[in-house]
């Protein structure tokens, strides 16, 4: 008896999300709270400042949005900040060097934190809608654990509280890689991705969404790339205000951000916009 063997079909498994948006993760610093994201840049140039090595606000925003470490460690690879830094120590960086320099941070970065802690006008409103819509809160940053639970009192003063929150120095790898924004979703045990919204003003934000498979909006004016306290911007003009945003916009849809806003408070109509997708049988 010869056995027949059935010629057999490939199986591919989908399944397909179409209930509502259930957790909203947003970044601290630009997003939630400090408009302009002032207070990482200004630690980083008072940081290296004490070094001896001038660096502009500029080149401290550039590795914006990932752990701290290895932003000061980016900072040391570029070019014109380690030719500084040899013309005042006689030798390139190191490694070794970035480490004491981080250490030497934390003082510094848990005081410009608490200095500029302030929520972003429409933050409050926004999680009160979510929260209406049984929306979970979560929060996650570059910041390490001293500046998280510093800010976090402060946020909590002024009424802000989270679902889970989570830093840096508490996963294997931070931004770009998921495991923040896969965290959050542990903790407060929603599943699958797209049924979850990551919220930030930087590319590594963007990209640590899209990495968890996840929704992502990137904000634009109260941001990193735009870069300016709310004062600040109300000395310019639309025109002027505009053409800043246009720039700050381009490198997180370039990351591949699904919605860009100008702030938080214009989160509202994206989440009623994903929740019409996700109905459709839409993913991220």
């Amino acid at each position: 008896m010869t056995l027949r063997r059935e010629a057999t079909m490939p199986f591919t498994y989908r399944r397909e999300y179409r209930g509502p948006v259930r957790l909203v993760a947003f970044d601290w610093a630009g997003t939630i709270v400090d408009f302009g994201c002032q207070a990482p840049a200004l630690a980083f140039v008072e940081l290296f400042a004490k070094e001896g090595v001038e660096i502009t606000v500029e080149q401290a925003r550039g590795p914006m949005g990932i752990d701290k470490r290895e932003h000061i460690a980016a900072l040391l690879d570029d070019a014109e900040i380690a030719a500084t830094w040899r013309e005042e120590h006689g030798a390139a960086p190191t490694r070794a060097e970035g480490d004491r320099l981080f250490e030497q941070f934390h003082d510094i970065q848990v005081r410009a934190a608490l200095d500029r802690a302030k929520l972003i006008p429409g933050v409050l409103e926004v999680v009160d809608w979510l929260r209406d819509r049984d929306v979970r809160i979560a929060t996650n940053t570059g910041y390490f654990q001293a500046v998280l639970d510093a800010v976090l009192l402060v946020a909590a003063e002024q009424g802000l509280a989270a679902d889970s929150n989570v830093c840096a120095t508490q996963v294997p790898e931070a931004r770009p890689a998921p495991w923040m924004l896969v965290t959050n979703m542990l903790e407060t045990g929603v599943y699958p991705p797209a049924a979850v919204v990551k919220v930030g003003d930087t590319v590594p934000d963007i990209q640590e969404g899209l990495n968890a498979g996840a929704w992502t909006v990137g904000v634009v004016v109260s941001g990193n790339g735009v870069g300016l306290t709310q004062e600040e911007l109300a000395e310019l003009n639309r025109a002027e205000v505009a053409e800043l945003a246009g720039r700050a916009r381009e490198p997180l849809l370039r990351a591949g951000a699904h919605y860009t806003i100008s702030t938080v408070a214009d989160l509202p109509p994206i989440i009623e916009e994903i929740d019409r997708r996700l109905a459709r049988g839409e993913m991220p």
